[in-house]
């Protein structure tokens, strides 16, 4: 049977109920609402990253490095443009920061937690338990 015309012969009414339900089923599922969660603390952490960066760490480094304005006035001038490269160092500053965070995060906690769980054997279960001494008599009775 052809796909698409399994497709085409269904009423459009219930392809967008079924595809309705199918979202649903997606959005409602607790992995899409904990990503949602990681979204907005993510956004938040971004910015409380982004005030460190522009109002402790640059302004510090704008104290070793003097300028008129601090980071925000390190500018080149090619002809009669300027390239401001200190706004520049400022995000590139903020975008290590996060990655470095999450570095920290993601890769090396997570893989802790994750080979602390697979150390770990399961406990048996009582009636593992049982089958395994039935395993072994059995072993013993043919021996």
């Amino acid at each position: 049977m052809d796909p698409l015309k399994s497709i085409g012969s269904i009423d459009p009414a219930r392809r967008a109920f079924s595809l309705l339900e199918e979202f649903k089923n997606f959005a409602l599922k607790g992995n899409v609402i904990d990503l949602a969660v990681g979204v907005i603390i993510g956004a938040a952490f971004g910015k409380i990253v982004d005030s460190l960066v522009k109002h402790i760490l640059m302004p510090l480094i704008g104290l070793l490095f003097p300028g008129e304005q601090g980071y925000l006035g390190w500018k080149i001038a090619v002809g009669a443009k300027e390239v401001p490269y200190g706004l520049f160092l400022g995000e590139l500053l903020n975008f290590v920061i996060v990655a470095f965070v999450l570095y920290l995060f993601i890769v090396k906690f997570l893989g802790f937690v994750m080979k602390a769980k697979q150390a770990a054997p399961p406990a048996s279960s009582r009636e593992q338990t049982l089958l395994a001494k039935i395993r072994d008599l059995l072993k013993a009775q043919r021996a």
